[in-house]
């Protein structure tokens, strides 16, 4: 029961960071272009970047797919370590905190999937699961 809450919690916070974080790339563009600039990137992926952001969300959420929520995963964990790597390489490491938060939150998310989802990802562990042989 405890890892079912902590799937649902831990999957809510890190889908509130991702939604977050597309309504600012669409509410302060200008500021947001800048930012990534700042970090070396061009300002033509906050569009791409908006959307996949909210793509992911929908597929974890939804799991309409779940070849397709794990894929999200794996994105967004990319996505995550890149933006974290990025902070750091410009020595600014505050602002690497939110993704590092966001990934601890997807590192418990995606571990306890299984107990909380009634299709099993077969990536995921599977955690607290009674086998035959007990």
């Amino acid at each position: 029961m405890t890892q079912s809450y902590v799937y649902w919690i831990s999957t809510a916070l890190l889908s509130l960071l991702y939604l977050a974080s597309a309504t600012t790339y669409l509410a302060k563009r200008a500021w947001v272009v800048q930012a990534l600039a700042d970090l070396g990137y061009p300002g033509y992926l906050v569009p791409l970047l908006t959307a996949v952001k909210l793509l992911a969300v929908a597929a974890i959420l939804s799991r309409v797919s779940v070849p397709l929520s794990d894929l999200a995963y794996a994105g967004m964990f990319y996505h995550l370590l890149l933006s974290a790597l990025a902070h750091l390489g410009v020595r600014k490491p505050r602002g690497a905190v939110p993704a590092v938060v966001g990934v601890v939150l997807l590192v418990a998310s995606f571990a306890t999937q299984n107990i909380a989802r009634e299709i099993p990802s077969p990536y995921a562990p599977s955690v607290g699961r009674q086998t035959a042989l007990n």
